[in-house]
């Protein structure tokens, strides 16, 4: 079901859009699709020629929709994927019915559990997710090699190549993913990243406010497309928050200056912007404008690997606290094994009892990917800043400065080679027995 906007009616029809739906019936199990499609405010504005068509996929709820597919009976429930309450644990995801009482990802979940009493609380299952993603993504490279995964539950696709309708692509795509992988997900299109995510979450938000009874707690499931050329337009009635760059603390500073939608920041002189924000005001201009140029980036460089734990307890002990360094380290090598990199830099990230939180970090003379050393490294930087028998809350290890690991024999020295040989020998164990099948042993008291 598609809406032909017309001339000068565009933004009140979009305004009124936000709080009204559009209902496709369909034979899927999730019983709609709710399809918005904005068109041109005239011909002579539809431009058949535009250079990118770019595709938004956001998988709905997706820990919450993964742990449905492997027990049904939580459908239509009030349930939360994360941390046990006892344990500290936040919400991880939440199901559509759980959000109906206000329950929110990373809401801490001993807060979710009093604003809505007969939730649910599920533990993560991490393979699973990993494993649903990886098939999702899959289907996004079978439409065009350009895909950018931007999180586990998140891509876009440059779809420009593509001879059919950018409508027929996205219903195809979701299609494929609701059938074949049995999670919904919502759908955006537009000429650009930017207006393509936004159009994701206005056809989640319509899907959700105009959804009937009877379907309420389910997943959106939307599509949403926006044509070339009403960019501007599609943003104009949204509010503020929604365009990339706009956090609470500039949503407040332009709502002093009267400016609520993002039509409010795109009337204003870009000279008003710059000298209000900075650089950042010129980026708000052309960002209210439905204007980016950012490509499709199919690699991503690593920055840095880190793991980090909180504790259920805080912990006091020296003993426990040097195992755990011990094995977050450990997990920090593997990933920068797995990752063929080595780094330059060790970190650790300490957080107190009473949530002060800092960072202590140290430049190594040769990049490494052992356990061993990121281990030592991070025990003597955590020396260095903790009293013995003081109490921690959170402890995490990262190592960046990362680039190719070096093999050379005559820069390792014999004794560096032989830890790597042992170690090239414990991840191979690992590899086949699990990660449980063999341990270091340690030698630190």
């Amino acid at each position: 079901m598609a809406t032909c906007l017309q001339n000068g009616g565009l933004s009140l029809a979009l305004a009124d859009l936000l709080s009204s739906s559009f209902l496709l019936l369909t034979n899927t199990e999730y019983r709609f699709t709710f399809c918005v499609f904005v068109f041109f405010l005239s011909p002579r504005v539809y431009n058949l020629n535009m250079p990118r068509t770019i595709l938004h996929l956001d998988l709905d709820a997706f820990f919450c929709a993964v742990e449905e597919l492997h027990d049904p009976s939580l459908r239509g429930k009030p349930f939360a994927v994360g941390g046990r309450p006892e344990e500290r644990g936040v919400v991880a995801s939440c199901s559509y019915a759980a959000r109906r009482f206000g329950v929110r990802s990373a809401m801490p979940m001993s807060r979710a559990l009093r604003i809505c009493p007969g939730l649910l609380v599920i533990s993560h299952h991490r393979g699973n997710y990993s494993e649903m993603s990886e098939k999702v993504m899959q289907r996004l490279c079978d439409l065009s090699p350009l895909v950018q995964q931007i999180s586990i539950d998140e891509a876009f696709v440059d779809i420009s190549d593509l001879r059919e309708e950018p409508q027929a692509v996205a219903g195809r795509l979701q299609k494929r993913v609701n059938d074949e992988l049995g999670l919904p997900c919502s759908v955006g299109v537009a000429s650009n990243k930017l207006v393509a995510k936004i159009a994701t979450e206005v056809g989640k938000k319509t899907a959700l406010n105009g959804a009937p009874t009877q379907t309420k707690g389910l997943p959106p499931n939307a599509i949403t497309i926006v044509p070339p050329g009403t960019e501007a337009a599609f943003l104009e009635p949204l509010p503020v928050e929604m365009l990339w760059g706009v956090g609470p603390k500039t949503a407040a500073r332009l709502a002093g200056y009267d400016i609520k939608t993002i039509g409010g920041i795109a009337r204003r002189p870009p000279a008003d912007l710059a000298r209000w924000f900075g650089e950042n005001g010129r980026d708000l201009a052309r960002r209210a404008g439905g204007v980016d140029d950012s490509p499709v980036v199919t690699e991503h460089t690593i920055k840095s690997i880190s793991q980090e734990t909180t504790f259920v307890r805080d912990v006091r002990d020296d003993k426990a606290l040097s195992s755990t360094l011990r094995e977050l380290s450990a997990e920090v090598g593997h990933r920068l094994r797995q990752a063929q990199v080595a780094g330059s830099t060790v970190r650790i990230k300490l957080r107190w009892p009473d949530f002060t939180t800092l960072t202590r970090q140290v430049s190594l003379p040769q990049p490494t990917d052992q356990d061993e050393q990121i281990y030592a490294t991070a025990l003597n930087l955590l020396g260095k800043v903790r009293q013995k028998g003081q109490a921690v809350r959170l402890l995490g290890v990262g190592v960046s400065g990362l680039g190719a690991p070096l093999r050379q024999l005559e820069l390792w020295g014999a004794q560096t080679e032989k830890a790597r040989r042992l170690q090239d020998a414990l991840d191979s164990l690992h590899e086949k027995f699990g990660d449980e099948s063999i341990r270091r042993g340690k030698s630190d008291g």
